[in-house]
């Protein structure tokens, strides 16, 4: 403490000097020389004043300092030997001090004594400090006057305790105080440790404060304790003291005991103290906490810090509406900065706390780790971690930790983060750089949760923060973009797009960043090049005209060059710019009336660049069909999704009306002339047309013309526009969105097309199939190509409209769809597609057009990707494993079939309103004559068939886009991005608006679940196969399964998305469970989430009886676990679950024995993991299906199975064995290990618990020596190994203290254990023998395993005082089935192998007791197999 006080006794002089100053009206200069005889003060007898004058130190009157003629610690030495040697000692000590007494009755003298001294000498004569004391300072060093002159003095402040400060700022109390400070020696610190509590309760509030800091500056050490317990009691009566007397507390030593209950006391009241007092307070908290009480400390600090409810912006607010002077609205406004600048001090203190003390950051770490719900989550835990990430390094990767399990557990979600910033944004503005830092590490996570949260930090960064914060927030997105990486592309851009949005401005004063990125556009998807045209359209037009003339120059420029490219991924690019910086320019906008003439005027002169810029982009595409129908495409999705402005639209529409008339339509009664190999027929139409009317797509000799390269044209056909049929679909898709922009929806002005034929030959093949030239193959393929997908958009285009006749000619073209469907597949079949090969082909040969087919047949979506690919080798990987794919159906007869799955990228999109089909029953179609009367009357229902098409367009949709790509185990093709193909339609709309559209779909569906169940309940298919129902035919039901099928998988994906995990999607997740529930009773009222999801199991839960097939078993308990995954309370459905998988693997399956792929083989691997994981007994459950099943399929027949369990066969006994050994090592695993303080209760059953599971093993590992293929000698050694290892962790210390009350029992379990042990020694050796290198690379890791737990049994033997029951033999190596294995009896090579052993062999053998031996012989014998494995591997 000495230390200390003389430390600070410099800085404390220094402020004393300063305010002696304040009142000197001139300095002291220290070469004064003048007379100071005048104004002295006159002896009078006093000895005060001559053993002063004595000793050194004249006194002087009215304003002049006391002069100081010698060295501090030379008057003090020469008045305390004039006092000690005085002849009245010590009563001359009285006398001095009466003397001053008498001195400082006035208050001018009282002043001068109590200010520096005069210095009379040089500062370089002096061999002290050149800082002068006071007169009362230097009598209060000399010991044998400072209790007296303390005494005066502490009579004296009661004086001057309530008079205000005098004219020059001196304040008499508090200099009378300041003379105690850093004393070197107090002679009795009781008594004036004491007297300071006195004055301290007795002065007023301003001087409290000032007395209660200065204790650690006048107090000793000795007293700490009890100047502690004095301010404790101040501090609970007066809670205006708690800052000033925290202060002290942090300067004085004091017990943890006494400082945890003053930390209590304080948390108690910091709710309700004032904002300027919360540094200090939360400083003093801080800092007591020590190792063992941080997380407690820390846990309640966060419980009840709110700086929120301090700042009250809503009173801010209030107080600036009242106050109308602008005098009193500054005050308001210098208030609220005040406050703010007390946050930051708060935060301040909590950063330097966490910066330095480790166990402060990661206990405040752990206290919001240990939060479990949401709704606890408060916005300072989001800000306190970004703020641990930013200043403690040591914690960075932890913090990180914590923050990614909070987001995918859903606990930090966009709104708290939102409140976060709002919040705190004045103390996050200072860590951007690591804000920046986390967002980016964020970015690389495979967690599209995790990458959401790292764009929203960017988002919420943009928007909280300044300028230079905004600049490196784009800057940190651009390189996102540039990355390569498409998940943070895609993520990057939504992020720029949606702060181009936000706030325009600030994008703006950026856009040269954004700009950079053009120059990067030749490897991104067409998607992304989309999303950056609509960032630098949107700044390049914003709404001020006039404004970024430089980004549109750019974008011109950029434009025009790529649609000069004779490159195609170059010019798409141009395409997509070209079209995206269209819509944004002619989007319609809403102006105000005060400057509708100016925006007229820009608006005119934008819709004339609009024009001149589209017709630019026509003559640049119509010499390429690619390129048309991908302008097409990208121009119909701009008109879905913007409004253009009326006069735009209204070109656009008249312009692709007149020439889709001209390039495809013809009259009924034209006739096709050209040398065509086939007959040319109007086909497909749906109204019966005379000669004189109608209309036909005239698509035959259009494509004929192309594909035979025939460059002259008819004179009938002179008059029409040159446009390839490619381009047909996409055309129609543009013209069809333009008229239903136009007219609200109606499409009455182009229904003709809905039920006009086409020219076509008969595409049928037949017979005639093998007798057709590979050239006239691929014609008749391309031609079924163009009109599959020509009727798809058509369904797309009229599937919203409510007339029954329009509805009946949808419903026909659907099983047109299905037809053309069928001839498709046996074209493929018959030969590989020349689409497919020809997609790298650059030459216009036969080869090419199919690929221009291909092209003009994708979606806009697969167009676009497909092409972008279309000179690099991976395509044709792709295609040519397709082709494989193809060649690998080969059925019985040795004929090919293909599945169109394959070639969904070719086809085109169906939108998600189609799927309005499914609620479509029995619909009447009128049949009209000439006179437009009705001639006869036709009933069109949804079949099978058409279900089915449905139901797989649908189910593909949604595995898209509600299962993330990181779940996905495949993809339809390998390059990156092509995931998305063919749904480029589908990624246009949000997910929730998927989801919406699917639940609405939920009622039509359930109908048809039902009408499908009621049909197989009909059939009786749970018992009778095909072939006992001839009447029936097998393709329809075989297509009544797939729909099945399709609709349990459809429901799976629905409720198994992770986005009804969030709060806002609760109200679609209570939609799609009333649905099912009000299949079973109708209810008005709401119910809760709990009953619903009761309501939904039961109801689906019955279909369970009249299952078709195996695989919609399995996805019936996937949707049945989906669904108690969103219970609160999954634990009363578990076992009925259970019981559901049971009755599939106990039911034989129709053609259950041909089904031995790959696939059934997974389906039975989840059916078993679904029933093991459920049922309440999972080692009975095993002990089931080894000890009856297996025994029943061992004594069965070769190609039989078991009559308990039928899916058990020969081919499938590996899927059960592997299943069965890893569910028993899990629930192993999953037992606690017992500890000496449970009771004998929990004892017995924890041993007999294990006694089952290893009379399971021993069952388990015994069937190798049946089955002995290498797949069931792996499972053996992997499993076995985890076995030994979980025996060894979790049973063997229950062993440990249940070996002296239950020996016969833990003998039985060793015995049974070493017979399995010995086993998997024998199997080692067979590995070894065979030289399987598959089976050997896990052998030491068993015989590792196994010498532990020699070892163990060892020690626990040792514990209990049994060590002579523990001996040691020699075990000969054998095979599996026990003979032995006499390769190894060589004599060198065994005697070398077994001298590693000899000395443990050797001691073991030496401490086995005879008497105890034969007990613990199974004991001993598991100890040689271990030790003999060893020497084999050697």
């Amino acid at each position: 403490m000495v230390s200390k006080r003389r430390r600070l006794d410099s800085e404390n002089r220094e402020t004393v000097t300063e305010d002696a100053s304040k009142i000197m009206k001139q300095p002291l200069s220290k070469l004064a020389k003048k007379s100071h005889d005048s104004h002295e003060v006159e002896e009078n007898g006093s000895v005060f004043v001559r053993l002063l004058k004595t000793s050194g130190l004249t006194l002087k009157t009215g304003e002049n300092q006391n002069q100081l003629g010698v060295d501090q610690i030379i008057f003090q030495r020469k008045l305390f030997q004039s006092l000690r040697k005085h002849p009245s000692y010590p009563k001359i000590i009285e006398e001095f001090v009466s003397g001053l007494e008498s001195y400082i009755e006035d208050c001018d003298c009282l002043r001068n004594c109590l200010l520096p001294c005069e210095r009379l000498q040089d500062e370089e004569a002096s061999t002290g400090t050149f800082y002068s004391k006071s007169l009362i300072k230097l009598l209060l060093g000399i010991d044998i006057l400072q209790p007296a002159i303390i005494k005066m003095l502490f009579e004296k402040v009661p004086q001057f305790l309530f008079e205000n400060e005098s004219s020059d700022g001196i304040n008499m109390s508090r200099l009378i105080i300041n003379q105690l400070k850093w004393l070197d020696r107090i002679v009795d610190s009781k008594d004036l440790t004491s007297q300071m509590m006195q004055l301290i309760s007795v002065a007023p509030g301003n001087l409290q404060h000032d007395f209660i800091t200065s204790l650690p500056e006048i107090l000793v050490d000795s007293q700490h304790a009890n100047v502690g317990k004095e301010l404790s009691k101040l501090l609970v009566q007066n809670t205006s003291l708690t800052v000033p007397i925290l202060d002290v507390f942090s300067s004085l030593r004091l017990d943890s005991t006494f400082l945890s209950e003053i930390r209590q006391l304080v948390m108690g009241k910091l709710s309700s103290v004032r904002l300027e007092d919360l540094p200090v307070i939360v400083k003093f908290i801080l800092h007591s906490v020590t190792d063992t009480t941080s997380l407690e400390v820390i846990s309640e600090l966060r419980e009840k810090l709110n700086v929120q409810h301090f700042i009250l912006p809503s009173r801010v607010q209030a107080s600036q509406s009242k106050l109308k002077s602008k005098g009193l609205t500054s005050t308001s406004g210098n208030q609220e900065n005040s406050d703010k600048d007390c946050v930051i001090l708060v935060f301040d203190v909590i950063k330097s706390a966490i910066r330095y003390e480790k166990a402060i950051s990661e206990a405040w770490i752990k206290a919001i780790e240990r939060i479990e719900s949401a709704t606890e989550h408060k916005a300072l835990d989001v800000a306190m971690l970004l703020i641990i990430y930013s200043t403690s390094t040591q914690t960075k990767k932890g913090t990180e930790k914590v923050l990614r399990n909070k987001i995918q557990s859903g606990c930090i979600q966009e709104q708290l983060l939102d409140s976060a910033f709002s919040t705190h944004y004045l103390v996050l503005k200072d860590i951007c750089p690591s804000i920046l830092l986390l967002a980016q590490t964020l970015f690389h996570s495979q967690d599209q949760r995790i990458i959401l949260f790292g764009s929203l930090l960017y988002k919420y960064a943009f928007k909280f923060f300044d300028t230079y914060c905004q600049q490196e927030v784009v800057g940190a997105l651009v390189t996102h973009v540039c990355s390569g990486n498409e998940a943070e592309v895609d993520t990057a851009l939504d992020v720029l797009l949606e702060l181009t949005v936000l706030n325009p401005f600030a994008m703006r004063l950026n856009a040269v960043f954004v700009k950079g990125i053009l120059d990067y556009l030749e490897n991104m998807s067409p998607q992304q090049i989309r999303k950056i045209f609509c960032i630098l359209s949107t700044l390049a037009f914003s709404q001020q005209p006039g404004t970024s003339n430089h980004i549109q120059d750019e974008m011109h420029l950029v434009i025009r060059k790529q649609l000069s490219s004779t490159v195609f991924k170059y010019k798409l690019i141009g395409i997509i710019g070209a079209v995206t910086m269209a819509g944004i320019m002619a989007e319609d906008r809403s102006v105000p009336s005060n400057s509708t003439q100016k925006r007229a005027d820009v608006s005119s002169e934008w819709c004339t660049q609009v024009t001149s810029l589209l017709q630019l982009v026509h003559s640049c595409t119509e010499q390429s069909p690619w390129a048309s129908s991908l302008y097409y495409d990208e121009f119909a999705n701009l008109i879905q999704e913007r409004k253009l402005a009326p006069k735009t639209l209204e070109w656009v529409g008249q312009t692709i009306f007149n020439d889709f008339q001209d390039a495809f339509v013809v009259d009924f009664c034209a006739v096709p002339e050209g040398d065509f190999p086939f007959p040319v027929k109007a086909l497909y139409g749906l109204e019966e047309y005379s000669s004189q009317d109608g209309i036909v797509i005239n698509l035959l000799p259009l494509f004929f013309q192309e594909f035979s390269g025939v460059s002259q044209v008819t004179s009938q056909e002179s008059s029409q526009k040159s446009m390839s049929p490619l381009c047909l679909a996409s055309h129609f898709r543009l013209l069809r969105l333009c008229v239903a922009r136009q007219h609200n929806g109606n499409l009455d002005e182009i229904d003709g097309l809905l039920d006009c034929p086409l020219f076509l030959p008969d595409l049928e093949p037949g017979e005639k199939l093998e007798s057709m030239s590979a050239k006239e193959r691929s014609l008749m393929c391309s031609l079924t190509f163009l009109t599959f997908n020509w009727f798809r958009e058509v369904v797309n285009a009229f599937c919203q409209q409510t007339s029954p006749e329009m509805k009946g000619k949808v419903l026909s073209r659907l099983k047109d769809l299905v037809e053309l469907q069928e001839i498709l597949e046996k074209y493929l079949a018959d030969m590989i597609p020349r689409s497919s090969s020809a997609v790298s082909t650059k030459s216009r040969n036969k080869g090419k057009m199919g690929g221009r087919k291909q092209k003009a047949d994708s979606s806009k979506a697969s167009s676009t990707e497909t092409l972008l690919t279309e000179d690099t080798p991976e395509c044709d990987t792709v295609l040519s494993g397709r082709s494989q794919v193809d060649k690998e159906f080969a059925g019985k007869e040795g004929k090919t079939s293909v599945s169109l799955q394959n070639y969904r990228a070719f086809f085109r999109e169906l939108d998600i309103e189609v799927f309005s089909i499914l609620h479509s029953g029995l619909v009447t179609k009128f049949i009209l004559d000439t006179e437009m009367h009705t001639e006869a009357t036709e009933v069109v229902q949804l079949g099978p068939a058409e279900l089915l098409f449905l139901l797989e367009d649908l189910s593909q949709k949604l595995e898209n886009i509600l299962t993330p790509s990181f779940a996905k185990r495949h993809c339809f093709l390998k390059n990156k991005g092509n995931r998305n193909i063919g749904f480029s339609h589908l990624h246009q709309r949000s997910v929730q608006d998927i989801v919406h559209c699917v639940v609405q779909l939920l009622t039509p569906m359930c109908n048809h679940l039902e009408n499908i169940h009621n049909y197989f309940q009909s059939l009786g298919a749970e018992h009778l196969s095909v072939d006992d129902k001839p009447s029936v035919s097998a393709q329809e039901q075989h297509t009544m399964s797939s729909c099945y099928q399709k609709l349990l998988q459809i429901f799976h994906t629905l409720f198994a998305w992770k986005g009804f995990t969030h709060h806002s999607n609760d109200h679609l997740l209570h939609s799609a469970l009333e649905v099912l529930t009000s299949r079973l009773k109708q209810t008005e009222q709401k119910q809760p989430l709990e009953e619903l999801i009761s309501q939904s199991f039961s109801y689906l839960q019955n279909f369970h009886h009249c299952i078709p097939n195996f695989q919609c078993g399995l996805y019936l308990l996937r949707l049945l676990m989906a669904l108690l995954g969103k219970s609160a309370a999954p634990t009363q459905k578990k076992e009925k679950l259970a019981s559901l998988a049971k009755q599939l693997l106990c039911r034989a399956w129709p053609h259950g024995e041909k089904e031995k792929n790959t696939n059934f083989n997974d389906h039975l691997h989840d059916l078993l993991c679904i029933y093991l994981e459920h049922t309440d007994n999972v080692l009975k459950a095993i002990e089931e299906i080894a000890g009856v099943g297996v025994p029943e399929l061992v004594n069965a027949p070769k190609d039989a199975s078991s009559s308990t369990f039928p899916t058990l066969t020969r081919h499938t006994f590996v899927i059960f064995f592997r299943v069965m050994m890893a569910e028993l090592e899990k629930t192993v695993k999953s037992l606690q290990a017992g500890t000496a303080t449970d009771s004998q209760q929990v004892h017995e059953e924890k041993l007999l618990y294990w006694n089952m599971a290893v009379r399971d093993f021993s069952i388990l590992i015994n069937l190798m020596k049946i089955f002995d293929s290498y797949p069931v000698l792996h499972v053996c050694l992997k499993y076995g190994r985890h076995f030994v290892e979980a025996f060894l962790k979790q049973c063997m210390p229950l062993l440990d203290f249940s070996f002296r009350k239950h020996r016969e029992d833990v003998l039985s379990l060793l015995g049974t254990l070493q017979l399995n042990t010995r086993l998997l020694h024998h199997l080692c050796g067979h590995s070894k023998i065979h030289q399987d290198t598959r089976l050997t690379k896990h052998v030491p890791l068993l015989k590792k395993s196994l010498e532990l737990l020699v070892c163990r049994v060892k020690a626990m033997l040792v514990l209990n005082n049994c060590r002579e029951a523990f001996w040691l033999g020699t075990l000969k190596n054998r095979d599996l089935q026990g003979e032995e294995i006499v390769s190894q009896c060589s004599s060198s090579p065994e005697n070398t192998s077994e001298g590693s052993e000899g000395d443990m062999t050797s001691h073991v053998s030496r401490n086995r007791a005879t008497e105890d031996g034969e007990d613990e012989s199974s004991d001993g014998q598991k100890d040689q197999d271990n030790d003999e494995s060893d020497d084999s591997s050697d």
